[in-house]
C-alpha cells in the first residue's frame, strides 16, 4: 500500500507535492520548503505556494476546532488523543500567553519541533485569542518562518558548496 501511494505522489508535480506538504501539521511551510529544494522547485514559486498551503487551514482550526474535538471525544480512536493535544497546546499557551501576541507571532515564527501555525492556531483558540486578532499574527508568524527556511532550504546549500566545496 505504501508503494502505491508513493508511486501516486511521484506522478504529481512537484509544486503540488510541495503543496500537501505545506498543508500537514508538524511538517508545515518548514517540510515544504525544504522538499521544493529538493525537488528542485525555484524558491519564488514555493514560498507563495507553502503560506498558502500552511495558512488554509488555520481558519477551519480557528473557527472550529473545539467543535470538532468535542466531536472526537465520542469517537473511540480519538478519546485519548483529543485530551493530549489540549495539554500540548496549553503548554505551548502559557509560553504565547506571557507575550499574548509578540508570544503568538515568536511562536509560530521561530522554526522549532513542536512549534508552527497548527499548533499555534490551537492555542491561540483554546487561549480565546478571536480570530479576527489570531489570523493576521499566524500570518506573519508563518511569513517570518518562510523566510527563515528559505535561507536554510535554498542559501545554506549553496553558501556550503561555495566554502566548502559539498553540497547537501
Amino acid at each position: 500500500m505504501v508503494e502505491k501511494v508513493l508511486e501516486a505522489f511521484k506522478s504529481l508535480p512537484p509544486e503540488l507535492i510541495v503543496f500537501f506538504i505545506s498543508l500537514l501539521p508538524i511538517l508545515e511551510l518548514r517540510g515544504g520548503l525544504v522538499a521544493a529544494a529538493l525537488l528542485g522547485v525555484e524558491w519564488y514559486i514555493a514560498f507563495p505556494i507553502c503560506v498558502i498551503g500552511n495558512m488554509l487551514p488555520m481558519p477551519i482550526i480557528l473557527l472550529f476546532i473545539k467543535q470538532i474535538f468535542k466531536f472526537l471525544r465520542k469517537v473511540p480512536g480519538f478519546r485519548k488523543m483529543i485530551p493530549y493535544l489540549e495539554e500540548k497546546a496549553g503548554q505551548k499557551g502559557s509560553l504565547i500567553n506571557k507575550g499574548r501576541f509578540i508570544g503568538l507571532f515568536s511562536f509560530v515564527a521561530i522554526p522549532l519541533p513542536g512549534t508552527g501555525a497548527w499548533m499555534g492556531a490551537l492555542a491561540a483558540t483554546l487561549l480565546d485569542i478571536r480570530m479576527k486578532r489570531s489570523f493576521p499574527i499566524i500570518f506573519l508568524g508563518v511569513i517570518t518562518a518562510g523566510v527563515i527556511m528559505l535561507l536554510v532550504a535554498y542559501a545554506l546549500p549553496d553558501l556550503c558548496a561555495q566554502l566548502f566545496g559539498f553540497s547537501f
